[in-house]
Parts: C-alpha cells; sequence; structure tokens
C-alpha cells in the first residue's frame, strides 16, 4: 500500500497535502464509532504534508515514506503533542523530545495524524484499560481490537491510517494485529531504540511497526531501525532497506512447529494454524517438529519479571516531578483532600486517583516479588528459566531457520467478556511472550479467518526468528502473504 501511495505522489496524481485530508476526512466520518485517536496533529500533519508538495514541486526524490500518513501509540513521545500512556496521571503531560523512531520517521518524512489509543502504560490485551475510553475493532464493534496497541491495529484495519506505531511488550503489537487482521511486526531487541517510549518493562519492551502489508512493516521498519547512542540497550546494526529481502519464496528455509503446542486449541483456531503449516510446505519450505521444553514456564516468567520491571518504573509517576498532582484535581476527587499534606500523602493521593486499576495491580505485584525474602524466591528464580527458555530457542535454532505458532489462542472476544478474569485476559499472550523473554524477532500476518456468530474474524498466525535475522522472517512472512490459503 505504501508504495502504491507513493507512486501515485510522485506522479502527481495526488498531492501529500490531498492525501493527508483523505484520512483526516475518514477519521472524522468513522473514528466516532471506532476511537482509535486520543489526539489528532493536523497543524503538524499538514505541514509535514506540505514540505513534502514543495520537494516534488522542485523536481527532488522523495522517500518511500515521505508524505505517508501514519500514527503514534500514545507512549511514544512527540515533541509538543499530549504523551498520557492513556493515564489520568499523565493527562497534562506535554512531550519535550521525540522519541528516536518518531524523529527518524520525520526526517524521513513521513506525516503523522495523531496520537492513537492504547491499554493504560501498555498494560493489558484489549485495549479496555484505557483511562479515556476503550477502542472497538472495526471488523466487529461489538468486538476488541486487542492490545495494548489497540488504537494502533484499529487505525491500520479501518483505513484511518496507513501506517501506526505500537509498542510490544508480551505482544502489545502482534496480538490486536491478529485481531483485527493486519500485519504487526516486533523486531529483535535491540534493533530498534526505545529512547523516547514511556517504559513499562525495559528489558522486554520493543516499538515496532502495524501495517497492512508485510511489505509496509519491512518500509516502516528500514526507517526506525538503526543503533542509537541515547539507548544503551540499542544494538550496533546497520541501517539497510529490509524490503530488498521479500522474494516471494521460501524455498529452502526450515520452519519449526513446537510439539504439542496446538493440542489443546480451539478446534478452529488450530485447523486455522494447519491450512498455514500445509501451505509452507506447498511452498517449498521444510517443516520440522522441534521441542522447547521449558516454554510451559514463559507465562509465570513473563508476570514475576514484567511486574518487577513495572514497579521500578512506574515509581516515577508520584506528582511531584512527573504526572498531575491530586490537589489540582479537587473537584474531580471524590474523596477529600486534605491541606497541608506531607509528601507520602501526595505520592499516595496523586496514584491513588491518577493510576488505574490494572496498572496498580502489576505494581503491587512487583513491589511483593521485588521485597525482602522474596527476590530470590521469584524474580531471581524467574530470570534464571528464563535463561532456560533462551537456551531452548538457540537449540532449536541450530535445527530450523524460523519457528511458527499461532499468534493468539483465539480471535478477537467480545467486551467485559475477560475483564473480571486477569488470569484469562493474561492467557492472551501465551504464544506472543516468548519472543519478548528471548528477545528474537517476531511477526503476526493474517491467516485464514475464523467463522464465528456468522461472522468470518480474522486470526493471525506467528513466525519467531533468530537474533537479528529480520530479513528472513520478513522473506517467509510475504511470501505467505503473495501465496495465502486459498
Amino acid at each position: 500500500m505504501i508504495r502504491e501511495l507513493h507512486e501515485k505522489l510522485i506522479n502527481h496524481e495526488i498531492t501529500a497535502v490531498q492525501l493527508t485530508e483523505e484520512y483526516f476526512a475518514r477519521i472524522e466520518k468513522q473514528d466516532k464509532d471506532i476511537f482509535a485517536y486520543l489526539t489528532l496533529t493536523k497543524d503538524l500533519a499538514m505541514e509535514q504534508a506540505r514540505k513534502v508538495d514543495a520537494k516534488i514541486a522542485r523536481g527532488e526524490e522523495i522517500g518511500m515514506l515521505e508524505g505517508i500518513p501514519g500514527a503514534i501509540k500514545d507512549n511514544l513521545c512527540v515533541a509538543g503533542v499530549r504523551a498520557t500512556a492513556c493515564s489520568k496521571i499523565l493527562d497534562n503531560y506535554i512531550a519535550p523530545y521525540d522519541a528516536t523512531v518518531v524523529e527518524r520517521l520525520k526526517e524521513a518524512g513521513a506525516v503523522f495524524l495523531g496520537k492513537v489509543n492504547m491499554d493504560e502504560f501498555a498494560m493489558g490485551s484489549s485495549t479496555e484499560k484505557s483511562a479515556y475510553g476503550p477502542t472497538k475493532n472495526p471488523v466487529d464493534l461489538e468486538r476488541v481490537p486487542g492490545g495494548s496497541s489497540g488504537g494502533s491495529a484499529a487505525a491500520v484495519a479501518s483505513g484511518e491510517a496507513v501506517w501506526a506505531l505500537g509498542t510490544d511488550t508480551g505482544g502489545s503489537i502482534r496480538q490486536p494485529a491478529s485481531f483485527c487482521g493486519v500485519v504487526g511486526f516486533k523486531p529483535t531487541y535491540g534493533r530498534v531504540s526505545r529512547y523516547g517510549a514511556i517504559a513499562m518493562a525495559s528489558s522486554l519492551d520493543q516499538i515496532g511497526p502495524i501495517t497492512k502489508t508485510v511489505e509496509d512493516a519491512a518500509i516502516v521498519l528500514s526507517v526506525i531501525a538503526g543503533e542509537d547512542k541515547m539507548d544503551a540497550t540499542s544494538a550496533q546494526s546497520p541501517a539497510k532497506d529490509y524490503t530488498r529481502y521479500l522474494t516471494g519464496e521460501v524455498a529452502g528455509l526450515k520452519i519449526g512447529v513446537v510439539k504439542g503446542y496446538v493440542e489443546k486449541l480451539n478446534p478452529d483456531v488450530k485447523a486455522s494454524f494447519e491450512k498455514v503449516v500445509a501451505q509452507y510446505k506447498e511452498m517449498g519450505a521444510e517443516i520440522k517438529e522441534i521441542e522447547l521444553p521449558n516454554v510451559k514456564y514463559s507465562l509465570p516468567v513473563y508476570y514475576i519479571i514484567m511486574p518487577c520491571e513495572v514497579s521500578s518504573n512506574l515509581a516515577r509517576f508520584d506528582g511531584v516531578k512527573y504526572g498531575m498532582r491530586a490537589e489540582d484535581h479537587k473537584d474531580s476527587i471524590l474523596d477529600f483532600v486534605p491541606e497541608n499534606r506531607n509528601l507520602i500523602e501526595t505520592y499516595l493521593d496523586s496514584r491513588r486517583y491518577g493510576i488505574g486499576a490494572e496498572p496498580k495491580r502489576r505494581i503491587m505485584l512487583g513491589t511483593y516479588a521485588l521485597s525482602s525474602g522474596y527476590y530470590d524466591a521469584y524474580y531471581l528464580r524467574a530470570q534464571k528459566v528464563r535463561t532456560l527458555i533462551k537456551q531452548d530457542f538457540e537449540k532449536a535454532y541450530e535445527a530450523v531457520d524460523l519457528i511458527l505458532t499461532p499468534t493468539t489462542p483465539s480471535p478477537a472476544f467480545k467486551f467485559d467478556e475477560k475483564t473480571n478474569d486477569p488470569i484469562q485476559m493474561y492467557l492472551e499472550d501465551i504464544f506472543t511472550i516468548t519472543a519478548n523473554i528471548v528477545g528474537v524477532p517476531a511477526i503476526s500476518v493474517p491467516g485464514p479467518a475464523i467463522e464465528v456468530d456468522d461472522k468470518q474474524l480474522p486470526q493471525g498466525f506467528q513466525l519467531m526468528g533468530k537474533w537479528f535475522d529480520e530479513e528472513n522472517l520478513l522473506r517467509a512472512a510475504h511470501a505467505y502473504e503473495v501465496h495465502p490459503v486459498k
């Protein structure tokens, strides 16, 4: 899609301003029902579009993303624009600088339509946890779009953005992409700078694109990837054009399917996945059964390490240096806020009002696991098992190039279906969290749809690649896209 719009721009079939106006018109018409956007950046977008048109008028070459409208998840900083991470405690926060990925997209001439909705502080699998209200799935407005990057996926799926940036800590790009029928890509940990992302769990967080096609994801990745001196965890990876690896062929690739991974799945999800496996066989890939003996511990490992890092990262939001202070919102607080409070009372009142139930739950879990007498039993042991899981992947990648799984255990569920049962909500991440635990790149691609209540709902499949082997991962995903199941 990006390539087609690029051709239209350079052939003068449409201007960047016209294209941007067209997308704002769609947002105005549709988004009252979907609620993908929190903040529209019309002035910024039009300024960016006019610069691209001026460049074209001068006869200068433009890059593939120049003039192409997209959306930014609300936990990524755009200078001068509100960045709330969908939490009331950051309701009045205006980012003073650009995230590195935002800076690179600006330099590439991309157009920013606005900031999109998400689960509060990226903690959720449905975008029902946003402090500003839920986003709806464009495929079926009675169903969730997934999370936490639900606004990003919904914006792309509904045609309200050509591309969007999301963040992925345990599947927050890939799961909503699966639910909304689009492509979601999580790069290798360290491939893309995290500088300027409001941190959730620093050893797990990653920024990546949500797009309509694999080629579009490769185009965005080519812009945002690369080493960054502002992020100590970014890897020394040279800039490259990832679209060069999209050959449409998988002959010779060895793809691993995890033994016993799908036996207890929903029969429809299992059938959809088996069609994908058969298609890869038909395309010439070698399918091999592999074992990941410690992967069964991924969910408990993730839900110890992640809350511990959440507890540390969210400690800064206390109403003093970062975020709103309770006394500034007396009219909005039902409980009486006393005068002349001490520092601890300021912290407690600000966080009680400003932070939602799900972040509080994870802060408490993490603080408990890190507390004296429990650190070794929980956090340290989880990190040791994390190493065992990584070793399983290292051994598996000696035999295969890629690992194939479903993205989610079910298609999109209805609103309120899982909100009262955190365990059921956490199980939505069962196939995606392992990529974050071990740091490998992973992508969700739309597979065969599933019929539910007389509706065809999207169902994605996931490919996980070797560390820093985005090339083969994108190649295999693109090959399925151009040769889908008939």
